[in-house]
Protein backbone atom coordinates (compact mmCIF):
# COMPACT_ATOMS: atom_id res chain seq x y z
CA UNK A 1 0.00 0.00 0.00
CA UNK A 2 2.66 2.59 0.58
CA UNK A 3 4.17 2.22 -3.08
CA UNK A 4 0.78 2.98 -4.44
CA UNK A 5 0.84 6.06 -1.65
CA UNK A 6 3.79 7.23 -3.42
CA UNK A 7 2.63 7.04 -6.74
CA UNK A 8 -0.22 9.56 -5.93
CA UNK A 9 1.96 11.71 -4.40
CA UNK A 10 4.25 11.57 -7.04
CA UNK A 11 1.83 12.35 -9.68
CA UNK A 12 -0.02 15.15 -7.39
CA UNK A 13 3.25 16.67 -6.33
CA UNK A 14 4.32 16.87 -10.29
CA UNK A 15 1.07 18.49 -11.32
CA UNK A 16 1.02 20.61 -8.90
CA UNK A 17 5.08 22.14 -9.67
CA UNK A 18 3.68 21.98 -13.20
CA UNK A 19 1.27 24.51 -12.37
CA UNK A 20 3.33 26.78 -9.78
CA UNK A 21 5.59 26.86 -12.54
CA UNK A 22 3.39 27.49 -14.84
CA UNK A 23 3.95 24.30 -17.23
CA UNK A 24 0.35 23.02 -17.01
CA UNK A 25 1.76 19.95 -16.19
CA UNK A 26 3.81 17.01 -17.99
CA UNK A 27 0.80 14.08 -18.79
CA UNK A 28 0.71 11.26 -16.14
CA UNK A 29 3.92 9.54 -16.82
CA UNK A 30 5.76 12.89 -16.82
CA UNK A 31 4.17 14.14 -14.25
CA UNK A 32 5.18 11.12 -11.84
CA UNK A 33 8.49 11.04 -12.72
CA UNK A 34 9.00 14.66 -11.87
CA UNK A 35 7.05 14.24 -8.44
CA UNK A 36 8.55 11.37 -7.40
CA UNK A 37 12.63 13.31 -8.21
CA UNK A 38 10.90 15.92 -6.48
CA UNK A 39 10.03 13.70 -3.56
CA UNK A 40 13.73 12.63 -3.31
CA UNK A 41 15.20 16.32 -4.08
CA UNK A 42 12.42 17.61 -1.30
CA UNK A 43 13.26 15.22 1.15
CA UNK A 44 17.01 16.03 0.75
CA UNK A 45 16.73 19.75 0.78
CA UNK A 46 14.09 19.52 3.78
CA UNK A 47 16.81 17.44 5.75
CA UNK A 48 19.61 20.03 4.89
CA UNK A 49 17.45 22.73 6.50
CA UNK A 50 16.58 20.41 9.72
CA UNK A 51 12.70 20.23 9.02
CA UNK A 52 11.44 16.91 9.01
CA UNK A 53 7.55 15.56 8.01
CA UNK A 54 5.78 12.66 8.84
CA UNK A 55 2.24 13.06 7.74
CA UNK A 56 0.66 12.71 4.18
CA UNK A 57 0.43 16.53 3.25
CA UNK A 58 4.06 17.04 4.62
CA UNK A 59 5.09 14.32 1.87
CA UNK A 60 2.90 15.86 -0.26
CA UNK A 61 4.18 20.16 0.58
CA UNK A 62 8.13 17.58 0.38
CA UNK A 63 7.70 16.39 -2.84
CA UNK A 64 5.96 19.71 -4.61
CA UNK A 65 8.56 22.03 -3.43
CA UNK A 66 11.83 18.97 -4.78
CA UNK A 67 9.49 19.38 -7.86
CA UNK A 68 9.33 22.81 -8.34
CA UNK A 69 13.29 23.06 -7.51
CA UNK A 70 13.55 20.27 -9.96
CA UNK A 71 11.83 21.72 -12.79
CA UNK A 72 13.66 25.44 -11.95
CA UNK A 73 16.92 23.40 -12.31
CA UNK A 74 15.97 21.98 -15.83
CA UNK A 75 14.84 25.37 -17.25
CA UNK A 76 17.94 26.92 -15.97
CA UNK A 77 20.32 24.20 -17.87
CA UNK A 78 18.00 24.25 -20.85
CA UNK A 79 18.06 27.99 -21.08
CA UNK A 80 22.02 28.24 -20.76
CA UNK A 81 21.89 25.41 -23.63
CA UNK A 82 20.22 27.63 -25.97
CA UNK A 83 21.81 31.02 -24.96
Amino acid sequence: MDILWFILIGIAAGWLAGQFMKGGGYGILGDLVVGVIGGVLGGLLFRMFGVQTTSLLGSLITATVGAVVLIFLVRLIGRRRTA
